[in-house]
């Protein structure tokens, strides 16, 4: 049987080849369909290879179906295959140049593998080759670009594979193995082999998380669940819901997390299943952000060998499932971005109404626009990490719309009514745990019934979002509704008359700050915001009393304005907000 052949779909007899021109750009699910269906033909290529590798009773027979399959599966070529105690496998050396640079890298890899430094290859890859027993050696590889995470699965799969059928061959081939031994053995395989077409059912019928466990605890009569990497469970089997454990109970308390933490990154490092907190746990990473735990609830650390081939298959299984819902994720992220961006600008707003309904959202629901900043992102921070934060504050199938702007991350918020404001209690608990959402600022525009609304709500949380930060706030989530005389003052159609007034009240103090960079007229609008009271002021200013005494005598003096008169602080406030909003407007 040709690996290939079964990977390649063939052609319908007298099909006629499809004009470029007459061809439309594939809808997100076609799209997700055709990557599920190539991974799902690769997965079949895989389970064919090992049915076969099982066949074979002469370890270099195992060896060289190995090497040959990997171009089958994933693009990349064998360099060799090297066996711990015994050097290259002759019988496969086509790359001889090579093996001795290749020699001195595996002398610098662990057991577990990991990358490796060829001269002329631009990607190359030591995968283990192990048995339940032993460790057999290593298969390296080489490609011209890096595999992707589900390539790499299937090259790690393979392995896994061509270890367990050297180990077979060996035990045939040796005279010294008892009958005791070898029906043990053939029971442990046929074991093997029953849990992965199980997974393979698994994989296939696009079982997804739940399955995965539902596999996992009947091949191993243990309860099974998946977490995300901060302990979220995403999906359970077993008798006792995970809520009744105690173990489970416990988790809230910071030491335990911190235990599980560093149970995971051990998992990470070692490559293998890891015991801990009453677990086994093991991890599948398709991507460095990305990292889903895999564990059975095994507190008499009851299970065997068996059990832990079980829970790495699922792991393998795991971990071609998080690859797929991220590329679907990372597509229709994508495709939100555009509906945002032809929404909030007012372009083509038919089209994308229709473009976020086959998104499954309906712009006909009430929804409000939301634009996030951070206050002072840090210069090491990467530019999309404050996206993935606010995309993670919304868990679940169907997130918000959002795109990107420079510096700051536009959202379309559905809200139940006018006076729903449970999105930002949502929003700013789910920031606040991550690196990328600590000093924030959030506007929220103005109510949208239809998709007509989306530009004027868009430019009402721009000036939610600038308000507190040219006032210096430090961290605010602002509702344009509750802006007040700021809301009145920026719906003034001529501008000319409100300048006139700042002037009037404020200009000897702007015309100071032009001149020195001081910030007078924001130390004013902080001591009237606070009614006078000195403490309130310094600390909102960062400042101490005495300084801020020192600014107050200066604002006196150059303004000629007495600040206990009620009717002088009533105009100088109304002027300070009447200067932020006008900042606000232009953009400063």
């Amino acid at each position: 049987m040709s690996a290939r052949l079964a990977l390649v779909p063939s052609a319908r007899p007298g099909a006629r080849a499809e004009p470029a021109a007459a061809r439309t750009a594939p809808s997100v699910a076609e799209t997700a369909v055709e990557s599920l269906q190539g991974q799902l033909s690769s997965v079949r290529g895989l389970l064919a290879i090992s049915l076969v590798m099982m066949e074979r009773r002469r370890e270099q027979d195992v060896l060289h179906l190995a090497a040959t399959a990997v171009p089958s599966l994933v693009p990349c070529h064998t360099i060799g295959i090297h066996l711990d105690g015994a050097g290259w496998e002759s019988s496969l050396i086509r790359h001889g140049d090579t093996l001795a640079s290749a020699q001195d890298a595996l002398a610098q890899c662990p057991a577990t593998g990991g990358p490796v430094d060829l001269p002329g290859e631009a990607w190359a890859y030591a995968l283990p080759l192990r048995s339940l027993e032993e460790f057999i050696g290593h298969l390296v590889v080489a490609g011209r670009t890096e595999p992707t995470p589900a390539e790499l699965v299937l090259l790690r799969s393979l392995a896994q594979q061509t270890g367990v059928a050297v180990a077979n061959a060996r035990l045939h081939a040796s005279k010294e193995a008892s009958n005791a031994a070898l029906a043990e053995t053939v029971t442990t395989l046929e074991r093997k082999t029953a849990i992965h077409d199980r997974f393979t059912r698994v994989a296939l019928t696009g079982g997804g998380h739940d399955g995965i466990v539902a596999a996992l605890h009947e091949l191993t009569g243990l309860p099974a669940g998946i977490e995300d990497r901060r302990g979220t469970l995403l999906a359970w089997a077993g008798p006792e819901p995970p809520g009744t454990d105690a173990l489970t109970e416990t988790r809230a308390d910071a030491v335990l997390r911190a235990t599980r933490e560093r149970l995971v990154e051990r998992a990470l490092t070692t490559g293998r299943p890891v015991r801990g907190e009453g677990r086994l746990i093991t991890v599948a990473r398709p991507r460095s952000d990305v990292v889903g735990v895999l564990f059975l609830v095994d507190p008499n650390a009851s299970a065997g060998e068996a059990d832990i081939v079980a829970l790495e298959h699922g792991a393998t299984v795991l971990a071609i499932e998080l690859a797929r819902l991220l590329s679907l994720a990372e597509t229709e992220l994508r495709l939100g971005v555009d509906v945002v961006a032809d929404l909030v600008g007012g372009t083509d707003v038919a089209g994308a109404s229709r473009r976020a309904e086959a998104l499954g959202r309906d712009l006909s629901r009430p929804h409000r626009v939301v634009v996030i900043s951070t206050a002072r992102p840090r210069p090491d921070q990467e530019p999309d990490v404050l996206l993935r934060a606010v995309r993670g504050a919304f868990p679940g199938p169907n997130p918000p719309l959002l795109m990107q702007r420079g510096e700051t991350v536009v959202l379309l918020v559905e809200v139940r009514s006018a006076a729903d404001r449970s999105f930002l209690e949502q929003l700013q608990g789910g920031l606040r745990s991550t690196p990328g959402g600590r000093s924030l600022h959030l506007g929220v525009g103005g109510l949208c019934l239809g998709p007509q609304d989306y530009p004027r709500s868009h430019r009402e949380s721009q000036l939610a979002l600038r308000i507190p930060q040219n006032s210096g706030q430090r961290e605010a989530a602002v509702v344009y509704d509750d802006l007040g005389v700021y809301q009145l003052l920026s719906e003034v159609a001529d501008l000319s008359g409100v300048d006139a007034f700042v002037r009037r009240w404020l200009g000897p103090l702007l015309d100071y700050d032009a001149r020195r960079g001081s910030s007078l007229v924001l130390t004013l609008s902080h001591y009237l915001d606070a009614g006078g009271r000195y403490d309130d002021a310094a600390g909102t200013l960062g400042i101490g009393r005495s300084t801020l005494r020192y600014r107050l005598a200066r604002i006196r003096e150059l303004s000629g304005h007495d600040l206990t008169e009620p009717d002088t602080r009533f105009q100088l406030h109304l002027a300070t907000k009447a200067w932020l909003t006008a900042r606000a407007l232009s953009g400063g």
